[in-house]
Order: structure tokens, then C-alpha cells, then sequence
């Protein structure tokens, strides 16, 4: 049986889960693209830098899948909120990854959206206890922009509903459904998508990301 392969899309966000999961964690040796070999209560994890944007994040998920043949795969990082309901730090498990910025002129039809697996979903809810951060599960939006105007925040949102924005899921879903391997994106909120996300995202990023690894946790 593979691994379940958790992708970030930054090397920040690499390091600062590493970190968040190596306690009590088996360390293994690194690979291409910073994989590292986890294992943690015997579910074996490879963790790796995706890279920045859909694109090289699916071409990063593809060549990793058919190297491992992993039977989860696992895009987590940073995101910027949508919903005012969220806080910083909070943590978005997204039901469905919503494709944006996939902008048809020719035709009118919905956005792609891509589905999270339904087995990891509902193991994280049966499973899922109080803590000192919230964690949320509905829509994410996905798309190769940082969005730091207020009024462009709204705009996605009115276009697709979504709890919070980040870059890199649909690309990594995409890799997925081509191989038939499961997927899921779950995101901490770093910042509220507004002219201070910048600076929010280097504050809050070490623990927002050991707010997803305790999410990710209860997949294992």
C-alpha cells in the first residue's frame, strides 16, 4: 500500500509542517522535491514541495503519484479568508475545490469543481473534537492570483461561494482525477485576502500550519 502524499505548495509551508508532524513521527530519507518519509502511528506519509501555481503544482502531484502510488493525496497550505465568519488560523476543509479563474467567454457553463474525497471528509468529522482553532468544511476557491482588494474578495466569493482562497488545489485535483487517486485540500487561514495578507501570511504561517497538521492528523 502507498503513502497518503501531503503537497504543499511553498517551501515555508513545507518546513513548517514537517515540523508539526514530526513529533512522535519515524523519519525517512528526502527524495525529489524535499519528500520526506514519515511514519506516524504506522500510516506511512510522504510530504513534498508541490511548487507554486496550478500548473507545476499538477505536474509536481502527477510525477509523484506515478512514483508512489500513493492512495491519498493531500494539498494543504496557506489561504486567504472569504467569509468573514472565518479567524485567522482557522483551519477550511474543503468539500469541494472551485476553479476560479477558469474564465469561458464562448459559452456559459459552471465553473470546474472537483469534490474531496468522501472517505477522508467524513473520517475527519467523525473524528474531528474542540479545539482552540474552528475548523470549517465547504467550498475552496482555487486560482493563480493573490488577492489582496476587498472588493475582489467578494467578487469570488459571490462567484463561487467559497469559504477561502488559495492557489494550487485544482491543479493538484486535476493530477488526481486523471489517476484515479483520492483527494482532498484542507487550508489555514493565514490572512483576510486584503491589502495586510502579506504581512499576515509570514506572521501567522508556523501556526497555521500546525493547525492543518492536527486536521491531517485525524486522517491517519
Amino acid at each position: 500500500m502507498g503513502p497518503i502524499l501531503i503537497l504543499t505548495p511553498l517551501a515555508l509551508e513545507h518546513a513548517a509542517l514537517a515540523s508539526a508532524l514530526g513529533t512522535g513521527a519515524e523519519h525517512g530519507g528526502t527524495e525529489q522535491n524535499g519528500l520526506k518519509h514519515l511514519t506516524i502511528d504506522g500510516v506511512a506519509l510522504g510530504l513534498a514541495v508541490g511548487g507554486h501555481g496550478k500548473v507545476q503544482f499538477a505536474l509536481t502531484t502527477q510525477l509523484l503519484i506515478q512514483k508512489h502510488k500513493p492512495v491519498l493525496v493531500v494539498c494543504t497550505g496557506a489561504a486567504g479568508a472569504l467569509n468573514p465568519e472565518l479567524n485567522g488560523l482557522d483551519v477550511v476543509v474543503a468539500e469541494h475545490t472551485i476553479e476560479h479563474d477558469f474564465n469561458l467567454r464562448f459559452v456559459s457553463r459552471p465553473l470546474p469543481q472537483f469534490p474531496g474525497d468522501a472517505t477522508a471528509l467524513a473520517k475527519i468529522k467523525r473524528r474531528l473534537e474542540p479545539r482552540p482553532f474552528r475548523c470549517h468544511f465547504g467550498p475552496l476557491a482555487s486560482g493563480d492570483e493573490d488577492i489582496l482588494e476587498p472588493a475582489r474578495a467578494q467578487e469570488i466569493r459571490l462567484k463561487t461561494d467559497a469559504l477561502a482562497v488559495a492557489w494550487e488545489g485544482a491543479g493538484g485535483a486535476r493530477a488526481c482525477r486523471l489517476h484515479g487517486v483520492p483527494f482532498i485540500e484542507i487550508r489555514a487561514i493565514t490572512d483576510a485576502a486584503d491589502p495586510a495578507a502579506p504581512q499576515a501570511f509570514t506572521k501567522n504561517l508556523k501556526r497555521a500550519m500546525q493547525n492543518a497538521a492536527e486536521i491531517i492528523r485525524l486522517l491517519l
